[in-house]
Protein backbone atom coordinates (compact mmCIF):
# COMPACT_ATOMS: atom_id res chain seq x y z
CA UNK A 1 0.00 0.00 0.00
CA UNK A 2 1.39 3.44 -1.08
CA UNK A 3 0.71 6.82 0.29
CA UNK A 4 -2.34 9.32 -0.13
CA UNK A 5 -2.50 9.45 -4.46
CA UNK A 6 -6.24 11.59 -4.67
CA UNK A 7 -9.67 11.78 -3.29
CA UNK A 8 -12.44 10.51 -4.35
CA UNK A 9 -15.73 10.96 -3.56
CA UNK A 10 -19.61 9.72 -4.28
CA UNK A 11 -21.84 12.61 -3.80
CA UNK A 12 -25.55 11.56 -3.30
CA UNK A 13 -28.57 12.33 -2.76
CA UNK A 14 -28.48 11.31 0.53
CA UNK A 15 -25.11 11.13 1.55
CA UNK A 16 -21.40 11.88 0.59
CA UNK A 17 -18.40 9.29 1.05
CA UNK A 18 -14.80 10.41 0.68
CA UNK A 19 -12.11 8.40 0.07
CA UNK A 20 -8.17 9.07 0.45
CA UNK A 21 -6.53 6.85 -1.82
CA UNK A 22 -3.30 5.30 -3.31
CA UNK A 23 -2.25 5.11 -6.38
CA UNK A 24 -4.39 2.15 -7.50
CA UNK A 25 -7.83 3.08 -5.60
CA UNK A 26 -7.00 1.54 -2.14
CA UNK A 27 -8.46 3.59 0.58
CA UNK A 28 -6.22 4.80 3.04
CA UNK A 29 -8.84 6.79 4.99
CA UNK A 30 -12.38 7.78 4.49
CA UNK A 31 -15.31 10.65 5.52
CA UNK A 32 -18.63 10.73 5.34
CA UNK A 33 -20.67 13.81 5.16
CA UNK A 34 -23.65 15.42 4.30
CA UNK A 35 -26.09 14.51 0.97
CA UNK A 36 -26.13 17.10 -1.71
CA UNK A 37 -29.80 17.55 -1.36
CA UNK A 38 -28.65 18.54 2.63
CA UNK A 39 -26.13 21.09 0.49
CA UNK A 40 -28.19 22.04 -2.14
CA UNK A 41 -29.58 25.68 -1.46
CA UNK A 42 -28.72 29.46 -2.48
CA UNK A 43 -25.13 29.62 -3.22
CA UNK A 44 -24.71 26.18 -3.55
CA UNK A 45 -21.45 26.29 -5.31
CA UNK A 46 -20.13 28.13 -1.98
CA UNK A 47 -21.70 25.79 0.60
CA UNK A 48 -20.59 22.54 -1.69
CA UNK A 49 -16.86 24.16 -2.07
CA UNK A 50 -17.18 24.62 2.14
CA UNK A 51 -18.42 21.33 3.19
CA UNK A 52 -15.93 19.60 0.93
CA UNK A 53 -13.35 21.57 2.04
CA UNK A 54 -13.94 20.93 5.90
CA UNK A 55 -13.79 17.67 5.69
CA UNK A 56 -11.41 17.02 3.85
CA UNK A 57 -8.50 19.66 5.31
CA UNK A 58 -6.77 16.96 7.20
CA UNK A 59 -6.04 14.75 4.24
CA UNK A 60 -5.05 18.47 2.64
CA UNK A 61 -2.94 19.70 6.00
CA UNK A 62 -0.94 16.08 6.11
CA UNK A 63 -0.51 15.12 1.99
CA UNK A 64 -0.82 18.80 0.58
CA UNK A 65 -3.35 19.61 -2.71
CA UNK A 66 -4.34 16.01 -3.93
CA UNK A 67 -6.65 15.26 -7.07
CA UNK A 68 -10.23 15.03 -6.70
CA UNK A 69 -12.50 13.12 -8.67
CA UNK A 70 -16.22 12.97 -7.56
CA UNK A 71 -19.32 11.28 -8.62
CA UNK A 72 -23.39 11.35 -8.21
CA UNK A 73 -25.55 14.22 -7.47
CA UNK A 74 -22.76 16.68 -6.97
CA UNK A 75 -22.84 16.73 -10.59
CA UNK A 76 -26.53 17.32 -11.17
CA UNK A 77 -28.54 20.29 -11.38
CA UNK A 78 -28.81 20.35 -7.45
CA UNK A 79 -24.92 20.03 -7.33
CA UNK A 80 -21.62 21.43 -6.80
CA UNK A 81 -22.21 22.15 -10.50
CA UNK A 82 -24.05 20.62 -13.48
CA UNK A 83 -22.20 17.82 -15.44
CA UNK A 84 -23.50 17.18 -18.37
CA UNK A 85 -25.11 13.69 -19.93
CA UNK A 86 -23.34 11.30 -21.71
CA UNK A 87 -25.53 9.95 -24.26
CA UNK A 88 -25.87 6.46 -24.69
CA UNK A 89 -25.09 4.01 -26.50
CA UNK A 90 -21.39 4.89 -25.48
CA UNK A 91 -18.74 3.33 -23.89
CA UNK A 92 -18.75 3.56 -20.23
CA UNK A 93 -14.65 4.99 -20.42
CA UNK A 94 -16.52 8.01 -22.52
CA UNK A 95 -17.27 9.45 -19.20
CA UNK A 96 -14.03 10.38 -18.52
CA UNK A 97 -13.99 12.60 -21.26
CA UNK A 98 -16.93 14.21 -20.18
CA UNK A 99 -15.75 15.03 -16.48
CA UNK A 100 -16.21 18.70 -15.57
CA UNK A 101 -13.22 20.55 -13.75
CA UNK A 102 -12.70 22.75 -11.31
CA UNK A 103 -10.34 24.80 -9.21
CA UNK A 104 -7.99 24.57 -12.50
CA UNK A 105 -8.27 21.02 -12.99
CA UNK A 106 -7.78 19.95 -9.41
CA UNK A 107 -11.42 18.39 -8.80
CA UNK A 108 -13.10 16.44 -11.45
CA UNK A 109 -16.87 15.56 -11.67
CA UNK A 110 -18.30 12.47 -13.56
CA UNK A 111 -20.93 13.33 -16.03
CA UNK A 112 -24.44 11.11 -16.37
CA UNK A 113 -25.56 8.86 -18.95
CA UNK A 114 -28.75 9.69 -21.10
CA UNK A 115 -30.50 7.38 -23.42
CA UNK A 116 -34.12 7.31 -25.06
CA UNK A 117 -35.18 3.58 -23.42
CA UNK A 118 -37.07 1.17 -25.14
CA UNK A 119 -40.54 2.18 -23.95
CA UNK A 120 -39.81 5.68 -25.90
CA UNK A 121 -39.12 8.16 -23.06
CA UNK A 122 -35.97 9.94 -22.02
CA UNK A 123 -33.60 8.06 -19.16
CA UNK A 124 -31.32 9.38 -16.81
CA UNK A 125 -28.66 8.14 -14.63
CA UNK A 126 -25.99 9.90 -11.95
CA UNK A 127 -23.40 8.19 -10.00
CA UNK A 128 -24.26 4.65 -11.45
CA UNK A 129 -22.32 5.57 -14.98
CA UNK A 130 -19.38 5.00 -12.56
CA UNK A 131 -20.45 1.74 -10.75
CA UNK A 132 -20.92 0.11 -14.27
CA UNK A 133 -17.41 0.84 -15.12
CA UNK A 134 -15.76 0.20 -11.49
CA UNK A 135 -17.76 -3.33 -12.40
CA UNK A 136 -16.15 -3.44 -16.13
CA UNK A 137 -12.72 -2.71 -14.27
CA UNK A 138 -13.32 -5.64 -11.31
CA UNK A 139 -15.18 -8.30 -13.64
CA UNK A 140 -13.39 -8.07 -17.17
CA UNK A 141 -15.78 -10.74 -18.67
CA UNK A 142 -18.95 -8.23 -18.52
CA UNK A 143 -17.37 -6.42 -21.51
CA UNK A 144 -17.93 -9.75 -23.73
CA UNK A 145 -21.15 -10.91 -25.50
CA UNK A 146 -24.44 -8.87 -24.54
CA UNK A 147 -25.28 -8.23 -20.79
CA UNK A 148 -27.88 -7.64 -18.57
CA UNK A 149 -27.02 -5.12 -15.57
CA UNK A 150 -29.39 -4.50 -12.49
CA UNK A 151 -28.39 -1.71 -9.85
CA UNK A 152 -30.99 -2.15 -7.48
CA UNK A 153 -31.56 0.69 -5.36
CA UNK A 154 -34.15 3.72 -4.96
CA UNK A 155 -34.29 4.01 -8.43
CA UNK A 156 -32.95 0.87 -9.55
CA UNK A 157 -31.89 1.01 -13.27
CA UNK A 158 -31.70 -1.99 -15.69
CA UNK A 159 -28.54 -1.80 -18.24
CA UNK A 160 -27.98 -3.80 -21.36
CA UNK A 161 -24.11 -4.32 -22.55
CA UNK A 162 -22.95 -5.43 -25.45
CA UNK A 163 -19.27 -6.12 -26.19
CA UNK A 164 -18.79 -3.43 -23.28
CA UNK A 165 -20.82 -0.90 -25.30
CA UNK A 166 -23.83 0.28 -23.08
CA UNK A 167 -26.79 0.52 -25.37
CA UNK A 168 -29.14 1.29 -23.48
CA UNK A 169 -31.34 1.15 -19.66
CA UNK A 170 -34.08 2.02 -17.94
CA UNK A 171 -35.07 3.22 -14.55
CA UNK A 172 -37.40 1.58 -11.97
CA UNK A 173 -38.00 3.63 -8.86
CA UNK A 174 -38.76 0.34 -6.90
CA UNK A 175 -36.89 1.54 -3.76
CA UNK A 176 -39.29 4.84 -3.52
CA UNK A 177 -42.51 3.20 -4.33
CA UNK A 178 -41.65 0.96 -1.43
CA UNK A 179 -41.03 4.09 1.04
CA UNK A 180 -43.73 5.78 -0.02
CA UNK A 181 -46.10 2.82 0.16
CA UNK A 182 -44.71 1.63 3.13
CA UNK A 183 -44.29 4.86 5.45
CA UNK A 184 -47.75 6.64 4.02
CA UNK A 185 -50.02 3.55 2.83
CA UNK A 186 -52.89 1.68 4.90
CA UNK A 187 -50.71 -1.18 3.21
CA UNK A 188 -48.35 -1.83 5.76
CA UNK A 189 -49.18 -0.87 9.32
CA UNK A 190 -46.33 -1.75 11.24
CA UNK A 191 -42.37 -1.10 10.67
CA UNK A 192 -39.99 -3.65 9.17
CA UNK A 193 -38.60 -6.09 11.35
CA UNK A 194 -35.45 -4.73 12.68
CA UNK A 195 -33.21 -7.77 12.31
CA UNK A 196 -34.16 -7.40 8.07
CA UNK A 197 -36.19 -8.56 5.94
CA UNK A 198 -38.51 -11.39 6.41
CA UNK A 199 -37.47 -13.62 3.91
CA UNK A 200 -40.29 -15.86 4.11
CA UNK A 201 -42.85 -13.16 3.28
CA UNK A 202 -40.63 -11.83 0.77
CA UNK A 203 -40.80 -15.05 -1.34
CA UNK A 204 -43.99 -16.08 -0.90
CA UNK A 205 -45.04 -12.81 -2.21
CA UNK A 206 -42.74 -13.59 -5.46
CA UNK A 207 -44.31 -16.65 -5.75
CA UNK A 208 -47.77 -15.54 -5.84
CA UNK A 209 -46.65 -12.93 -8.49
CA UNK A 210 -45.15 -15.11 -10.35
CA UNK A 211 -48.33 -16.95 -10.45
CA UNK A 212 -49.80 -14.86 -12.38
CA UNK A 213 -47.15 -12.82 -14.48
CA UNK A 214 -49.47 -10.48 -16.66
CA UNK A 215 -51.05 -9.07 -13.86
CA UNK A 216 -50.29 -5.17 -13.06
CA UNK A 217 -48.91 -4.64 -10.24
CA UNK A 218 -51.46 -2.34 -9.28
CA UNK A 219 -53.88 -4.79 -9.07
CA UNK A 220 -51.81 -7.05 -6.65
CA UNK A 221 -50.61 -4.58 -4.11
CA UNK A 222 -53.78 -4.20 -1.98
CA UNK A 223 -53.26 -7.75 -1.20
CA UNK A 224 -51.06 -6.34 1.73
CA UNK A 225 -54.15 -5.25 3.30
CA UNK A 226 -56.30 -7.88 2.99
CA UNK A 227 -53.90 -10.88 3.21
CA UNK A 228 -53.91 -9.10 6.36
CA UNK A 229 -57.51 -8.87 7.06
CA UNK A 230 -57.88 -12.11 6.43
CA UNK A 231 -55.62 -13.91 8.62
CA UNK A 232 -53.22 -15.00 6.20
CA UNK A 233 -50.27 -12.52 6.49
CA UNK A 234 -48.98 -11.69 9.72
CA UNK A 235 -49.08 -8.21 10.54
CA UNK A 236 -45.26 -7.33 10.68
CA UNK A 237 -44.65 -9.35 7.52
CA UNK A 238 -46.56 -7.22 5.60
CA UNK A 239 -43.83 -5.20 4.89
CA UNK A 240 -41.68 -7.37 3.49
CA UNK A 241 -44.59 -8.67 1.51
CA UNK A 242 -45.23 -5.75 -0.01
CA UNK A 243 -41.05 -5.75 -0.72
CA UNK A 244 -41.77 -9.10 -2.54
CA UNK A 245 -44.38 -7.99 -4.40
CA UNK A 246 -42.67 -4.65 -6.34
CA UNK A 247 -39.59 -6.59 -6.78
CA UNK A 248 -41.02 -9.40 -8.26
CA UNK A 249 -42.76 -7.23 -10.67
CA UNK A 250 -39.60 -5.02 -11.38
CA UNK A 251 -37.85 -8.38 -12.15
CA UNK A 252 -41.07 -9.91 -14.29
CA UNK A 253 -40.94 -6.55 -16.58
CA UNK A 254 -37.13 -6.00 -16.83
CA UNK A 255 -36.80 -9.60 -17.43
CA UNK A 256 -39.19 -9.77 -20.43
CA UNK A 257 -37.98 -6.47 -21.40
CA UNK A 258 -34.37 -7.15 -22.01
CA UNK A 259 -33.24 -10.94 -21.71
CA UNK A 260 -34.07 -11.69 -25.22
CA UNK A 261 -31.59 -9.17 -26.10
CA UNK A 262 -28.75 -10.76 -23.62
CA UNK A 263 -26.60 -13.79 -24.38
CA UNK A 264 -25.78 -14.76 -20.90
CA UNK A 265 -28.18 -15.67 -18.76
CA UNK A 266 -26.48 -14.78 -15.31
CA UNK A 267 -27.25 -10.85 -14.50
CA UNK A 268 -24.71 -8.83 -12.93
CA UNK A 269 -25.87 -7.02 -9.38
CA UNK A 270 -24.51 -3.85 -8.20
CA UNK A 271 -25.67 -2.40 -5.21
CA UNK A 272 -25.98 -3.23 -1.20
CA UNK A 273 -25.86 -6.96 -0.04
CA UNK A 274 -29.72 -6.49 1.46
CA UNK A 275 -31.19 -5.35 -1.92
CA UNK A 276 -29.33 -7.61 -4.08
CA UNK A 277 -30.17 -10.44 -1.82
CA UNK A 278 -33.89 -9.70 -2.52
CA UNK A 279 -33.41 -9.09 -6.28
CA UNK A 280 -31.42 -12.50 -6.54
CA UNK A 281 -33.86 -14.58 -4.96
CA UNK A 282 -36.13 -12.83 -7.34
CA UNK A 283 -34.39 -13.88 -10.46
CA UNK A 284 -34.15 -17.20 -9.31
CA UNK A 285 -37.72 -18.01 -9.30
CA UNK A 286 -37.07 -17.30 -13.28
CA UNK A 287 -34.11 -19.50 -13.43
CA UNK A 288 -31.35 -16.36 -13.51
CA UNK A 289 -28.34 -17.34 -11.74
CA UNK A 290 -26.85 -13.61 -10.69
CA UNK A 291 -22.87 -12.20 -10.17
CA UNK A 292 -23.17 -9.47 -7.39
CA UNK A 293 -20.43 -6.53 -6.61
CA UNK A 294 -20.64 -4.58 -4.14
CA UNK A 295 -21.91 -1.10 -5.15
CA UNK A 296 -19.43 1.07 -2.71
CA UNK A 297 -16.46 -1.15 -4.30
CA UNK A 298 -17.75 -0.77 -7.95
CA UNK A 299 -17.79 3.16 -7.08
CA UNK A 300 -14.75 3.31 -6.23
CA UNK A 301 -13.21 1.41 -8.64
CA UNK A 302 -15.10 3.20 -10.89
CA UNK A 303 -13.52 6.18 -9.63
CA UNK A 304 -10.00 4.78 -9.75
CA UNK A 305 -10.05 4.00 -13.21
CA UNK A 306 -11.22 7.45 -13.85
CA UNK A 307 -8.18 8.91 -11.98
CA UNK A 308 -6.02 6.99 -13.75
CA UNK A 309 -7.22 8.18 -17.00
CA UNK A 310 -7.06 11.72 -16.00
CA UNK A 311 -3.71 11.41 -14.43
CA UNK A 312 -2.49 9.48 -18.01
CA UNK A 313 -4.02 12.25 -20.24
CA UNK A 314 -1.93 14.86 -18.20
CA UNK A 315 1.34 13.24 -18.06
CA UNK A 316 0.78 12.91 -21.95
CA UNK A 317 -0.02 16.29 -22.45
CA UNK A 318 3.05 17.47 -20.10
CA UNK A 319 0.65 18.87 -17.66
Amino acid sequence: MGGASFVAGDWGTSNLRLFLCDAVGTPLDQKSGPGAADVAGPDRAARFAETFDSLTAPWKAANGELPVVLCGMVGSSIGWVQAPYVPCPTLPERIIDACCALRNGAIHIVPGLSCHNRFDAPDFMRGEETQILGALTRIPELRQGTRLLCLPGTHTKWILLNDGVLRDFFTAPSGELYALLAKHSVLVRTPEREDGTDLAAFRTAVARFNHFPNAQLLHRLFECRSRQLSGELAAQSSAAYLSGLIVASDVHGALTTLASAATERSVCLIGTPRLMQLYSLALESHGRATSQLDGAQASLAGLARVQHRLSQHEVAHGS
